[in-house]
């Protein structure tokens, strides 16, 4: 039902513009006006960096393709774009590369805890023919991969336990994406993973129906997670990319110069965010700190050594296996 009425919704939304329930030859003169989903706040350095994108792609067609954003998960949870994008309800969309992994098992890669060694390693893998690769795969379902987002690392807070080694991790419910890789680490760890969507973790941190969850630093403070997690511990266990993914079938309608414009202005769009990103970063510490939130760093070696099962399955899975060995030869490089 809630599917159902978000698709009516997105129909709704679309009148008076490209209608999201009937196609359009792109070769056409009038502006293509095309709908981008995400779930995060206008003030998320995500949202500025899909605005750019937004407004890369209007000056690069002289006009001929609008995109019109709606954040906060106005369209739905992030399963429930992507499936509107691969039927074309939705023309773009930014998800978490985990939630992208019950729809492709390839995505399972970007959810392996400490597949990159360091933030150029992770770099190097996401600009490289790896990703690109990566990006096309899933054509045949209805989508295609257009650029990345830096998504920071991955660390653990609690409500008032610092994770200092796996163990402290045993009896605690963590919250984690709905990834199975992402399930099976908070497993390996020794903890009791809770899979739910992003929109519910504060409400079910501040009723203990968890003790903890998994993010980066800006849910602290854009998401307000620092006013009932006062431990943040930097377990840099996973560095996840958010994904630019666009409906397949859209994409073959535009002409090669509409499609060339949005392939730069996505790749650019990716630029600009590693700097709104570090900014974003370095002002959620400050503001989290302020909200007594304490930061402590402990030794990663032990996490390594849990998750192993993880790579060692990585390493011998048909659909992972190439994509592994390459990734983790890149970090020797």
């Amino acid at each position: 039902m809630r599917k159902l009425l978000t698709i009516i919704i997105v129909c709704a939304l679309s009148l008076g513009t490209l209608s999201a329930c009937s196609s359009k030859a792109a070769g056409e003169d009038e502006t293509i006006t095309m709908r981008l989903a995400h779930n995060q706040s206008e003030t998320h350095p995500v949202h500025k960096s899909l605005t750019e994108f937004a407004r890369l792609v209007e000056e690069k067609t002289d006009g001929s393709v609008k995109i019109q954003l709606y954040p906060n998960g106005q369209l739905g949870a992030e399963r429930e774009v992507i499936e509107l994008t691969q039927t074309g309800a939705v023309d773009f969309a930014k998800v978490s590369a985990s939630a992208l992994e019950s729809f492709s098992e390839v995505y399972s890669l970007f959810s392996l805890p400490y597949l990159f060694d360091s933030k150029e390693h992770y770099y190097s893998v996401m600009n490289s023919k790896v990703a690109q690769e990566i990006y096309q795969s899933t054509e045949e379902i209805g989508f295609i991969g257009l650029s990345f987002y830096d998504g920071g690392s991955r660390n653990f807070y609690t409500k008032n336990k610092p994770i200092k080694h796996p163990d402290d991790l045993k009896g605690l419910k963590i919250r984690v994406q709905p990834s199975a890789t992402s399930i099976k680490m908070i497993e390996l760890m020794g903890g009791a993973p809770t899979p739910m969507s992003f929109g519910e973790v504060y409400t079910a941190l501040q009723q203990g129906v968890i003790d903890g969850s998994e993010n980066n630093e800006t849910a602290l403070t854009d998401n307000n997670h620092g006013e009932v997690a006062k431990q943040y511990s930097y377990s840099e266990h996973a560095m996840v990319p958010d994904m630019l993914i666009m409906n397949n079938t859209k994409w073959e309608e535009l002409n090669e110069d509409q499609k060339l414009a949005i392939s730069e202005a996505a790749k650019e769009s990716t630029e600009f965010h590693k700097e709104v990103w570090e900014k974003a970063i370095a002002k959620s510490i400050e503001d989290a700190k302020k909200k007594n939130v304490t930061f402590s760093t402990p030794d990663k070696e032990p996490f390594r050594k849990a998750v192993q099962p993880l790579h060692e399955e990585f390493a011998k899975k048909e659909s992972t296996a190439e994509y592994y060995k390459e990734i983790r030869a890149a970090a020797k490089d």
